[in-house]
This record gives C-alpha cells, sequence and structure tokens, in this order.
C-alpha cells in the first residue's frame, strides 16, 4: 500500500525536486494537550508550476536517489 500525503513546500530549488513539510497532530496521552510534529521530505517534481508556499500531494514510489523515495503527483487548490 503507497502512502499518500499532502503538505506544503518549503523548497524549490533543486532541479528536479522538492522539499515538502508533512504536519501530524496528536494528543498527549497523559496532558491531553495538542501537539504538532512535522517531517521535511524530499520529494521528485515534474510539475513546472510548484513554488514554495504552495500545498501538494505526494505519493511514496521506489527509490529514486538516496533521500528521493517520494514523487508529486498534483497541486492542491486553496479554497476561496
Amino acid at each position: 500500500m503507497k502512502k499518500t500525503l499532502i503538505g506544503e513546500v518549503v523548497s524549490n530549488k533543486m532541479n528536479k525536486a522538492v522539499v515538502v513539510k508533512i504536519e501530524s497532530k496528536y494528543r498527549h496521552p497523559l496532558y491531553q494537550k495538542v501537539i504538532t510534529r512535522h517531517k521535511r521530505i524530499k520529494a521528485r517534481n515534474e510539475i513546472a508550476d510548484v513554488k514554495s508556499g504552495d500545498n501538494v500531494v505526494i505519493s511514496e514510489v521506489r527509490p529514486i536517489s538516496k533521500e528521493i523515495r517520494f514523487v508529486v503527483l498534483s497541486k492542491v487548490e486553496e479554497k476561496k
């Protein structure tokens, strides 16, 4: 089963790759406080118009390089 995640593009300075920040929220079991964690994942980008600050959908694929294991599927349009 392939993972599909939604995140925000942090950097697009690489040639065909972007860095995507994935945020996850969970409740602490004892103190019941909502804690936000994030990961920065490098993903292969074939879409030309993705820039920093955009929300994108990424999916898990076979290893493309040493650090890239995800690919950008599409750009998420913001609701207005």
